[in-house]
């Protein structure tokens, strides 16, 4: 009895738990580790089995109050005895089954039927877009792989002539009660028929046009519309062009994901835009007019006398438009950069020394430093003398 892990601490509970509170952890436990869930599998069997005795000795309170007392030695002289412990008082409200894990393993959460009407699976694909069309929007036709009925067994999957029977070992319900016997007793699952696979049919004779699927496969073109503002990575949802429903259900979703070109004159970010603009230094000193492009085309915009370079502009409602309504933009940021030269004529270069000289600024100057006065002559120095008499 050395090496029994303390009862409370095998469910995971405090000492002073209650009723309900074992319960929840117990059902918790028993579903993750319960010997159907995990066929083949000693680990979980113990542990499912090491559960249950804690479940058996803290649910009666005779039992506990005893294990409280003495612990594990309660129990040495008879050992641990499941005889009178009530599993359905545990799963068989959960469902209103009677068996021991009615609920959990076929009860309360019974399987689907099988012959129910199924939505048929999405079908994926990608196309790929300019940046400009991302913003305007436009339409693309993607070719795709679907199936569709049959047109030789009409979905059947049966040979011409002939029809699918009822499977005899489930009866046409595609599910089989499967009986296991445990140390607690006989236990009982619903798992899908192994002869029909869950379809509760048998077909003995294949159609040779689809060997017995029912479905055949061809390469169709789809027409795509994509919306002005689609980012990249995002997918459009095309409704019941996917993959055929099953036991008359609707076909899938054709989900189209969307990749988006990058630009060399513009950058996203959600639904702004980012470019950068060159500018001369007479135009950043003097201001004037400067034509932008944007993704709506070249505009005009007035740049202020004595821009700095790095000055960010805003071009309101020039951005993307949203994918829900074009109504709604976001803006056009520009950042202005002051482009230098780096070749200069003779001319061009006297025309910025003058240039400097004119707005007080030495090129032989330190900068940070006030620039030099000039040094006055002996004849000016002498005509401020008399001039100040």
């Amino acid at each position: 009895m050395a090496d029994k892990r303390d009862y409370y601490e095998v469910l995971g509970v405090d000492k002073n738990a209650d009723e309900e509170t074992l319960k929840k952890a117990y059902r918790k436990l028993a579903k993750k580790y319960h010997p159907d869930m995990n066929p083949g599998d000693d680990k979980a069997a113990e542990k499912f089995k090491e559960a249950s005795e804690a479940y058996a000795v803290l649910s009666d309170p005779q039992k506990r109050q005893q294990y409280d007392q003495f612990g594990h030695a309660a129990f040495e002289q008879g050992g641990f005895d499941a005889g009178g412990f009530d599993f359905s008082d545990i799963f068989g409200g959960m469902g209103g089954m009677g068996d021991i894990f009615s609920d959990l393993f076929g009860g309360g959460r019974r399987s689907r039927n099988p012959n129910a009407p199924m939505q048929g699976a999405n079908v994926r694909t990608r196309v790929s877009i300019s940046f400009a069309d991302s913003i305007s929007g436009c339409t693309r036709n993607v070719d795709v792989v679907l199936k569709d009925e049959c047109t030789n067994c009409h979905g059947t999957g049966a040979k011409p002539g002939t029809a699918p029977k009822i499977c005899p070992k489930c009866h046409g319900s595609g599910q089989v009660t499967m009986r296991q016997q445990t140390m607690f007793g006989m236990m009982q699952s619903t798992q899908p028929c192994p002869d029909c696979r869950g379809t509760g049919k048998i077909i003995e004779q294949r159609c040779p046009n689809c060997a017995g699927s029912g479905y055949t496969s061809s390469r169709k073109k789809i027409e795509v519309t994509i919306p002005a503002g689609i980012d990249d990575g995002q997918s459009i949802r095309i409704r019941e062009k996917g993959e055929p429903g099953i036991n008359g259900g609707p076909r899938g979703d054709l989900l189209v994901e969307v990749r988006v070109a990058s630009d060399p004159n513009f950058v996203r970010q959600d639904m702004d835009i980012f470019s950068n603009v060159e500018i001369s230094f007479a135009q950043a000193a003097l201001g004037g007019d400067l034509r932008i492009r944007t993704v709506d085309g070249d505009v005009i915009y007035t740049v202020r006398p004595g821009t700095q370079s790095g000055t960010r502009v805003r071009l309101k409602g020039k951005g993307v438009p949203s994918v829900r309504s074009r109504d709604v933009r976001g803006d056009h940021y520009v950042t202005l950069t002051i482009r230098t030269p780096n070749r200069l004529s003779e001319e061009a270069k006297e025309a910025l020394r003058k240039f400097d000289e004119l707005t007080g600024n030495s090129l032989n100057s330190v900068a940070g430093e006030e620039p030099k006065k000039k040094k006055k002559s002996f004849r000016e120095k002498m005509k401020e003398a008399f001039d100040g008499d």
